[in-house]
This record gives structure tokens, C-alpha cells and sequence, in this order.
């Protein structure tokens, strides 16, 4: 999230993660860099394929492929012998070395192991910690990482092919190919996906379910990673809509109804109180997911809307919601509780990832501000309340003041681009040339066709 302010930035976070990773390919679930990078060795599976993630993020944006060829240093320590869900120690600094491609590749490949039903094995965790039983018995499979791994393999295998690698490309469309049939025949739960299968076979996120019987986290991401079925994302998203999003407390619940009594011990997580935190309340990170999946299938009334619902400031308009929100209205909370007594209530703050997510996806995915290399795409989908926006853009030393404009009222689809007032066709280009440009955006309900106007078409 700090590319469009300081790509050195992510660069950097690049190596360091990179350096925090085994030679097996696992990586430290986290670790304290003031004390020999000592930390823990874990299970979870989604850990090491946010590397490749963002890097290929990372190349789409700054066209910097020279860091691919960067070296970093690999981790060594004892493997967790069976039966052994994590352990914290102070791992060694291996003398091997590898490019961050390479590094890369080793997260991906030992991410590529299947169970029963052809979707990714859980371990002790995927993007929620707090399911470490659902399959730390090795047989449990995550749906949620299915999409983020097909969305990988679907990115890397071009990386892979611009490398010379060609079988290594290849057999990633395979894989990719095999998973998404997977998701769709067994992901699927009849109006929304499932989140997991635990080590019996016993799905999780399903209507048969009393307790999780549907997560978000594998809706948005079917539209994210790009599900087989397009009819499926828009039934996904209605159900998200229909069971996850509470407009009386302003909130977009992770999953419903939260752990408590029920026969399900899918982990720790379960120690939470029902509606705190991962166990049913806003987790933050993935009400950003679900307005991001909203804006990609072009329905920018209800982005907009939930953007502007979960934005904290709206949260301390009036004492009364200050009383119950309770935290900071200028920063994000890491989530926000659902459940009485304390519904309503903001959890953590200044320590969350969430809030570059909001920033991002206000930036990428309603205002539709997104850089490719050395050019500017605009491609907003915006309320059609909207009249237009503004954006002022530094580029080094150059300003570029952006004008959108909606006259026909309508949630996307972009006619024309206008640079100092001559049209341009596959984007903006970026010169740091010292001076101000003017770029005009016009929407239209009968957009340009694709690549006419630099943007891709976005249904009104």
C-alpha cells in the first residue's frame, strides 16, 4: 500500500520477508527483529504466499523486474515434527541465498498440496489464525486459500513465462485450471461458498452449519481470484449483503453466527467471545475485501455505500455513537464488535493492516486510480449520486490534476481521457518533466470500447 507514496518502500518490506523465509519455503509467522529475529515456526498456510502476492502487485505497478533478480538470505531451523502445530525459537541464517523469484517459487510450491477435494491443505490456520484445528490433522482443506492460490498461480505463470520458465509456466495454468474446477464443484454450497473442510470431511462456512454457515472471505475472494461462474460471484455477494452486513451497527461481520456453544472446534478461535474480533465480529481487513469485490463486479452504490459505512469517522458523529464506538475516529479499527453488550464497539486501532486495504481500495477500486509501470490507468466505480472527483497527483516533480466527471449519472464506464486536452488511448503516460497537467475523465453510460480511453469497460 505505500506504492503510490514510496515504492522504496515495499521494495524493502520485499527483501526483509524474503529473508525471513525457510529454505523449505515456510515462513516465520512473525518474528522480534530486536532479539536474534527469534519467533515462530507454524503451520498456517497462507503466510508464505502473501510474498509472491505482493510482489507481483509490486511489478504491476512500478515495472521494476530488476528486483526479481535481487538475492536474500534463506532461514534454517528444525522442520515441526508431526503432531507439533508451532514453535518459537531463534532460527539460523542460512549461508544459501536466493533471487526473490526464487523465493517466491519455493512459497508456491510447497502451497501446492491438495486434499480430498482438490482444494489447498489448511494446516493450523490460513488468513484466520484463530481456525487451528480445523485441519492441523493434515487432511483439512481451505477454501478461502483456494481462491487466493488460484489468483497467485494466475499471476505468476505469466512472471514465470517473461522468465524463460515455460514448463514451469505451464504446469501453473494446469494447476490453476484443476483448482478452479475444484472450487466450483466442491466449494460451492448451493448460494454461497463454503470456507473450509475440517480434517473429517465436515464442511465450514455451509448452510448446514449452526455456527460460521457463511464467511465473506470466500465470497469476495471468488470475485478477487475470478470464479469459473459469474452468475455464482453476483449470488455470493447478495448472500454477503444478506447475512453479513448490519447497516443498524455499521458493520460488515466476518462470518455468522459466531463460535460459542456449538459441536465445531475449529480452533482458538472459539475462545473468543462471540462476536469479538475473528469469531463473528467486523474484522476490518475483510469488510475491505467485500467493498472491493462490490466495486470489480461494477456495483458502485453499494461500494460507495459501504465504504462510507464502515469509514470510522462515521462511527462518532453524535455522543450517543461515540459512547458506543468508545475508540479514535481518525484511525481504523481492527475490527468492530457485533454482539450485545458490546456491539457497536471498535477493538484495536493504530495496529492494522486494514487501513492501507481502505485506503487501496478507495484508491484502486471506486476512485479507480491504479499506476501500470510508467502510465496512469482511471477506471472509477463511484455511486451514480456522484457528480464527480478530484484527484492532485505528484509524480516526482510533477503535478497532474485529475477531473472526473459523471453528467450522465452512471456507477462507471469511461468515454474519454483527456490529457492537457488531447485524448489518449492505453492509459495516461507519466513524464517527470517539472509541470502541471490536466487530465479529464468522462463517464458515460455507453463507455469507449476497451483500451479506446486507457480503461477497461465497468457496467453502469
Amino acid at each position: 500500500n505505500a506504492i503510490y507514496i514510496s515504492p522504496e518502500i515495499t521494495k524493502e518490506q520485499l527483501l526483509l520477508h524474503a529473508a525471513h523465509q525457510f529454505r523449505e519455503g515456510d515462513v516465520l509467522h512473525w518474528w522480534h527483529p530486536g532479539a536474534g529475529d527469534r519467533g515462530v515456526r507454524t503451520r498456517f498456510t497462507d503466510d508464505r504466499l502473501w510474498l509472491p502476492y505482493v510482489l507481483v502487485e509490486y511489478l504491476e505497478r512500478t515495472g521494476d523486474y530488476e528486483i526479481l533478480h535481487q538475492e536474500a538470505p534463506y532461514l534454517e531451523g528444525e522442520e515441526l515434527p508431526p503432531g507439533e502445530d508451532e514453535r518459537y525459537f531463534t532460527p539460523r541464517r542460512s549461508a544459501e541465498t536466493g533471487t526473490l523469484y526464487d523465493h517466491c517459487l519455493r512459497a508456491i510450491e510447497v502451497s501446492l498440496k491438495f486434499g480430498r477435494h482438490g482444494l489447498p491443505l489448511m494446516g493450523s490456520g490460513d488468513w484466520n489464525d484463530g481456525m487451528s484445528t480445523v485441519g492441523n490433522q493434515g487432511q483439512g482443506e481451505s477454501v478461502w486459500l483456494g481462491w487466493f492460490l488460484l489468483y497467485i498461480l494466475k499471476k505468476f505463470a505469466p512472471l514465470c513465462r517473461r522468465q524463460g520458465d515455460e514448463e514451469r509456466a505451464r504446469r501453473y495454468e494446469e494447476i490453476a485450471a484443476g483448482l478452479a474446477e475444484a472450487l466450483e464443484k466442491d466449494g460451492w454450497d448451493g448460494a454461497w461458498y463454503r470456507r473450509a473442510y475440517f480434517d473429517d470431511g465436515t464442511p465450514l462456512g455451509s448452510a448446514v452449519n449452526s455456527e460460521c454457515s457463511i464467511d465473506s472471505l470466500s465470497q469476495s475472494w471468488a470475485v478477487i481470484a475470478g470464479s469459473l461462474r459469474p452468475e455464482r460471484r453476483e449470488m455470493a455477494l447478495a448472500a454477503v449483503e444478506q447475512n453479513l452486513v448490519d447497516r443498524d451497527l455499521g458493520l460488515i461481520k466476518l462470518f455468522t453466527p459466531p463460535f460459542e456453544n456449538g459441536d465445531l472446534e475449529p480452533g482458538y478461535i472459539k475462545g473468543y467471545v462471540a462476536g469479538v474480533r475473528e469469531n463473528g465480529a467486523q474484522y476490518t481487513h475483510s469488510a475491505a475485501w467485500v467493498i472491493k469485490a462490490f466495486a470489480m463486479l461494477g456495483q458502485g452504490d453499494k461500494a460507495g455505500e459501504l465504504f462510507h459505512m464502515i469509514n470510522p469517522i462515521n462511527h462518532a458523529r453524535t455522543p450517543i455513537e461515540c459512547t458506543v464506538y468508545k475508540v479514535e475516529p481518525y484511525v481504523v479499527a481492527a475490527d468492530v464488535y457485533s454482539v450485545s453488550p458490546q456491539a457497536g464497539r471498535g477493538g484495536w486501532t493504530w495496529y492494522t493492516g486494514a487501513a492501507g486495504w481502505l485506503y487501496r481500495v478507495a484508491l484502486e477500486d471506486i476512485l479507480g486510480f491504479k499506476l501500470k509501470g510508467q502510465k496512469l490507468f482511471l477506471n472509477p466505480c463511484i455511486p451514480k449520486s456522484w457528480s464527480g472527483f478530484e484527484i492532485n497527483y505528484r509524480y516526482g516533480n510533477t503535478w497532474y490534476r485529475i477531473q472526473v466527471e459523471n453528467p450522465q449519472g452512471v456507477n462507471g464506464g469511461v468515454r474519454e481521457i483527456l490529457l492537457d486536452g488531447r485524448p489518449v488511448a492505453d492509459g495516461v503516460p507519466l513524464a517527470d518533466d517539472g509541470k502541471t497537467h490536466r487530465v479529464q475523465v468522462r463517464l458515460a453510460a455507453n463507455p469507449a470500447p476497451v483500451g479506446a480511453a486507457g480503461s477497461k469497460e465497468r457496467r453502469a
